[in-house]
């Protein structure tokens, strides 16, 4: 170890997502296996600018790693936004005695981290925590796995009225600017059509597809949609165009909204949230600052933090090619 650090600060910042409780439980215990103190900070920077602040040890996080959400709550700073904020948010953390800070969320979080370590030459290590997995850097954010089980159980129920009803549904999943739940989900529930914002299917398309679905003898079709899909003004929307223009199929729309973000979190993400914190800790006292935590062929890497901001997020074109094949 280079550098002598003698307390971190931990907070969860932006949405919430499986895993961030275990990234935390990681953080922590990775600063008491090397005698360092650790701080949570409670709502974010928020609470960075408040001063909520809890002394934490290796018995703060028992019993913590299957639990959804995240114990340190979350919120989003308006007052952070402010030049004039973060300076309350920086002496509070030198009042405090903070030598760095992990922040674990996405990029609206690392952004703020980026701007704060800047204007302060403070410390900072990311670790990213959204369903979404829509950060540039890494091949897994937390909260990812788990929010893809979480959709595909759902569809498989729903599978069940479709089939017994004859109906067709629409099932609209999260992802407002990438499709990857709707993605991989809909490949993993057997989805009969997918529609994502990197693709866009078309009206027409769509109906033609839903044609010959129906003319090879299905009864019942599951549609996936993410929020950001451009195919119609809303899910809503589509199934009404359908319904005027395939009147033999009776359509119903089911929105899976927050339940996505919610839920025990599963091992692959307990896991991989517990190789981050390491990470992001003896990374800290490695010297390295302005960094992401990620994971790229089963290995941690670091990214810059302004990369991951930045960066943008390819869609994976071979899974489209396999959903294309697939839903033939």
């Amino acid at each position: 170890m280079k550098n002598k650090m003698n307390k971190i600060g931990v907070m969860t910042s932006g949405g919430d997502s499986p895993g961030m409780n275990a990234a935390i439980r990681s953080v922590v215990r990775t600063c008491a296996f090397h005698k360092i103190e650790c701080v949570g900070i409670y709502r974010g920077y928020q609470g960075l600018i408040e001063g909520d602040f809890k002394e934490m040890n290796a018995r703060s996080v028992n019993n913590i790693i299957n639990k959804g959400g995240t114990i340190l709550k979350t919120a989003r700073s308006k007052d952070f936004r402010t030049k004039e904020g973060r300076k309350i948010a920086f002496a509070n953390a030198k009042r405090k005695g903070l030598d760095a800070l992990v922040v674990i969320g996405g990029d609206g979080s690392f952004t703020g981290a980026m701007i704060f370590s800047q204007e302060f030459n403070f410390p900072v290590m990311g670790i990213p925590g959204t369903i979404d997995n829509d950060i540039y850097g890494t091949s897994f954010t937390l909260g990812y796995d788990t929010a893809l089980n979480t959709v595909v159980d759902a569809i498989d129920k729903i599978r069940d009225t479709a089939s017994s009803h004859d109906r067709l549904f629409f099932v609209e999943v999260m992802g407002r600017d990438v499709g990857n739940i709707a993605l991989n989900a809909g490949v993993g529930a057997g989805a009969e059509e997918i529609l994502i914002p990197e693709e866009d299917l078309g009206k027409e398309r769509l109906i033609e597809s839903l044609k010959r679905s129906r003319l090879s003898g299905k009864s019942s079709s599951i549609v996936v949609v993410a929020e950001g899909d451009k195919t119609g003004e809303n899910v809503f929307e589509l199934k009404d165009y359908v319904e005027a223009n395939l009147p033999e199929y009776e359509v119903r729309v089911s929105v899976l909204g927050h339940m996505q973000r919610g839920g025990s979190p599963s091992c692959f993400d307990r896991v991989l949230a517990s190789r981050m914190g390491v990470k992001a800790v003896e990374s800290l006292l490695e010297g390295k600052t302005n960094y992401m935590v990620g994971i790229r062929d089963t290995k941690m890497v670091l990214c810059p933090i302004d990369k991951a901001v930045k960066g943008k997020t390819d869609i994976d074109d071979e899974l489209i090619r396999v959903s294309d094949i697939m839903t033939t």
